[in-house]
């Protein structure tokens, strides 16, 4: 078995018990609000916006012995820089004030996630992170293109509304073969445990980001 297959079966439960939230369930189905849509967005932004500083402290930390991750991490910076523009422009296609949301405040859920991401950098292992990745690229690919399909036509919103949803279910799923071919050179037990945690952790972090949505209305 594969470091990445031995990720995915170290993970089941906590992927399961996230994709069971009831709101995902009812996103999945086109049962949610237009508001909580727009709540969904606006938390992701605020954990987006840190993707790429997340990587470049990741690829700081990393030894010279890393070298050849350093320079896959500087790809994962080409691909996702700005990509929080992407969803602010979403925001403001379903008629909502992006501007606000840029220099709003996050719910704690979402902040506790990105410090998690920060902390496991600078005070753990910074391979680690590459468990938070794992969790929001995977999720994006299972979840992302199929929700968006069915918010569009139950909220009756534009296709520019969706395209950070869209966007990212099929850029994922080239994300997920190269994080795939990337976690699979890793050898050191260590690393691999650290990763393995951080996942599990962040699959509740994550979750938890989406059930702080169930009171929107």
């Amino acid at each position: 078995m594969s470091f990445f297959e031995q990720l995915q079966h170290a993970t089941q439960s906590e992927q399961a018990s996230l994709q069971s939230i009831p709101i995902i369930q009812k996103a999945m189905q086109g049962q949610v609000s237009l508001n909580q849509y727009v709540a969904f967005l606006t938390q992701a932004y605020h954990h987006v916006k840190h993707t790429t500083p997340l990587l470049m402290a990741c690829g700081a930390k990393l030894g010279e012995d890393k070298e050849w991750l350093r320079v896959a991490i500087a790809h994962y910076i080409e691909e996702e820089i700005g990509h929080q523009e992407w969803i602010l422009n979403d925001i403001a296609a379903c008629g909502a004030d992006a501007e606000a949301v840029r220099h709003g405040q996050p719910a704690f859920a979402t902040e506790l996630m990105v410090a998690y991401g920060y902390d496991t950098i600078a005070r753990g292992n910074p391979i680690g992170f590459f468990g938070m990745v794992h969790v929001l690229e995977g999720t994006s690919i299972q979840l992302a293109t199929h929700a968006a399909d069915v918010l569009q036509k139950s909220l009756g919103l534009p296709k520019t509304a969706f395209t950070y949803l869209t966007s990212h279910g099929s850029l994922d799923l080239e994300h997920v073969d190269f994080f795939r071919d990337l976690v699979n050179r890793l050898d050191n037990e260590a690393d691999k445990a650290c990763l393995i945690h951080c996942a599990k952790s962040v699959f509740k972090l994550y979750g938890d980001i989406f059930r702080s949505l169930e009171s929107v209305q």
